[in-house]
């Protein structure tokens, strides 16, 4: 941790805003990251980030020093996004007929996206193992996902993933290893 990150947050923790604030502009950006590996859309891990933060803001007076803030506030973030899940009761699929804003400023939706797209054979077949990938995904334990979100979509170590998920190294390969056997399992007819 540096000086300038440990003096942010017993400013922080004395309640000053500008410094929560500073705080956060260091670890947004992963802490979305993390969020968006594991939900997947880009409005959960939203939801995801406000509650990380929300979290963080009402306990960071608590934060001891105990260990890098880095580590703790990943540690938060794991505990929203494995009870984020529970919390959300979502439909398993996207009407095509669902409008979004479109870049050109216009509303669409999914289904004219994909009249006439012309999409070639490779984005086909990316968009597709991507599909697979994201249904194997689902298919796993909250705390399976979670690891192998970290360890191969994020490049965490093993280590680093424990401290997160406050849990032993060991747990978090056992994890690991029946996650990817899963995903191979999952994958293997598909890419046969």
């Amino acid at each position: 941790m540096t000086q300038e990150e440990n003096n942010l947050i017993l400013a922080a923790q004395k309640g000053d805003r500008t410094a929560f604030e500073d705080l956060i502009y260091l670890y947004d950006k992963n802490v979305l990251g993390i969020a968006y590996s594991f939900a997947g859309s880009s409005e959960d891990a939203k939801d995801i980030y406000q509650e990380v933060f929300l979290r963080v803001f009402k306990s960071i007076k608590k934060f001891e020093f105990r260990s890098e803030f880095s580590t703790w506030l990943y540690r938060i973030t794991t505990n929203v996004c494995l009870t984020y899940r529970t919390q959300k009761k979502k439909l398993a699929y996207t009407s095509l007929d669902e409008e979004y804003d479109a870049e050109d400023g216009e509303q669409r939706s999914l289904a004219d996206s994909l009249i006439g797209s012309g999409k070639t054979d490779d984005q086909a077949i990316g968009s597709e193992i991507s599909e697979q990938i994201e249904t194997g995904l689902e298919k796993l334990s909250p705390q399976q996902k979670m690891v192998f979100t970290l360890k191969h979509f994020k490049g965490y170590k093993i280590k680093e993933i424990s401290s997160m998920m406050n849990c032993t190294e060991g747990t978090v390969k056992n994890y690991l290893f029946f996650a990817t056997q899963r995903m191979r399992e999952h994958l293997k007819d598909f890419l046969d």
